[in-house]
């Protein structure tokens, strides 16, 4: 018999049974891989983003997925107290640009270092390779877990740290939506977020700008009328099925909402190269710059206004020839021109699959759960953390921030309850 069963040895999973054993309860871990913390040891690039140093508003703002339910959570333990508790276990941190804070060593490997040392020293018992079949419960309680070996194993508590269903390759396979909802939970529709885009525009199929890369231009989803639904400014990139790069992952769960509103239809993005200017600044940069050097061909007089890929694609859309000189060149091409820079539009069809996505969007529907202990409010003694949640923010540290929050949450809680039975 244990006090608690934590099933997943992800971030929440691990963060939780730390949180856990630290007020005494005998708790073990079930992870289905072969090694714990397989998340943690490939995000940030191997390096592990473990959480983002941001005012808690921002952060909240960074998890368009439902973070307002993190306040509760927050209240308890929040982003600061993550970069504490790695320090006390002698991994520092060091911060880098928009908040995001990495191990000082730059290895994944520390972070997942510590979690296990910890654990060992706090008597924790971690289980590998050991599959979960279902989930054992009364109509009020849970009561354990039954293996896919048959084996059944009491505890006074459970919690799901299962994740989600991206990444499969780290266990994220969706094992934990049945059980929740075995136990009574509705799970909220299921999709890819984080997840690079698919277009059928001529120009992406016959591979004309694979491999182009846009820097710090601004990015827009439309809706059917043409307004923005959310503009990001960063990078992207031109591939040979469509679109990626970090402008175009954070985009794309708003493409994948508003197919879910329009009935799969193809969704219009803008693609803003100028950001900084409005139309007729872009129309007057144009037309000075080709003015004064009014010999050059328009191409050579402009490279410096966008990448030469980019510029030249657009050209031809505003019927421009690259030889065309300044002297030439009609002021109506040049606002046709300006028009492309500011706003060139094209559709998209959809994403990627959610097994090639970062990050699942949807999940245990977050009104279910007690937010400052992230118990179900379906079944006693069973805990939510992680990714199973209806919880998704962007990459940069935000998604695993809500990892650990809710797991660290979800331990304590487990362990109290534990503790009273």
């Amino acid at each position: 018999m244990y006090d608690v069963i934590i099933i997943g040895a992800g971030p929440s999973g691990l963060m939780a049974s730390i949180a856990a054993a630290e007020n005494g309860s005998k708790v073990l871990v079930l992870e289905k891989g072969k090694k714990p913390g397989n998340k943690l040891a490939i995000s940030g690039g191997g390096r592990c983003n473990v959480t983002n140093r941001l005012p808690e508003e921002e952060i909240i703002k960074n998890i368009p997925g439902n973070g307002r339910f993190l306040y509760g959570p927050f209240s308890v333990f929040n982003n600061d107290d993550i970069i504490r508790f790695f320090e006390g276990l002698g991994v520092p941190l060091k911060e880098e640009d928009h908040g995001r804070m990495f191990p000082v060593s730059n290895k994944a490997k520390d972070v997942v270092g510590a979690l296990l040392n910890e654990m060992e020293r706090l008597h924790v018992e971690l289980k590998l390779e050991t599959k979960v079949a279902k989930l054992l419960m009364d109509d009020e309680k849970i009561l354990g877990v039954r293996l896919t070996t048959g084996e059944e194993i009491r505890a006074h508590a459970v919690v799901l740290a299962v994740g989600g269903k991206a990444v499969p390759q780290t266990g994220s396979t969706g094992d934990g939506y049945p059980w929740a909802e075995r136990a009574g939970h509705t799970i909220t529709t299921l999709y890819p977020t984080e997840v690079p885009l698919l277009s059928k525009e001529s120009f992406i199929v016959t591979k004309e700008l694979q491999g182009l890369a846009l820097r710090d231009v601004a990015v827009s989803v439309l809706n059917k009328k043409g307004k923005s639904i959310i503009t990001h400014t960063m990078d992207m990139l031109f591939t040979h099925f469509g679109l990626s790069g970090p402008a175009i992952l954070r985009c794309s769960q708003f493409v994948v909402k508003e197919q879910m509103k329009n009935g799969g239809a193809p969704v219009t993005m803008k693609i803003d190269t100028m950001p900084t200017l409005n139309e007729e600044e872009i129309f007057q940069l144009l037309n000075k710059t080709v003015k004064d050097e009014a010999k050059k061909q328009v191409n050579n007089a402009l490279k410096n206004l966008a990448p030469e890929r980019w510029l030249n694609f657009l050209l031809e859309r505003a019927v421009i020839s690259p030889t065309d000189t300044g002297a030439t060149l009609s002021a109506e091409k040049l606002r046709n021109l300006a028009a492309l820079l500011k706003g060139f539009t094209m559709e998209v069809n959809g994403t990627q699959p959610i097994e090639k996505a970062f990050v699942t969007g949807g999940g245990v529907s977050t009104k279910e759960i007690v937010p400052k202990t992230m118990a179900s409010k379906k079944k006693d003694g069973l805990y939510f953390c992680g990714e199973i949640l209806d919880i998704h923010g962007y990459t940069g540290g935000y998604n695993i921030t809500s990892a650990l929050v809710t797991g660290r949450i979800a331990g304590m809680s487990a362990g109290e309850f534990s503790g009273m039975q």
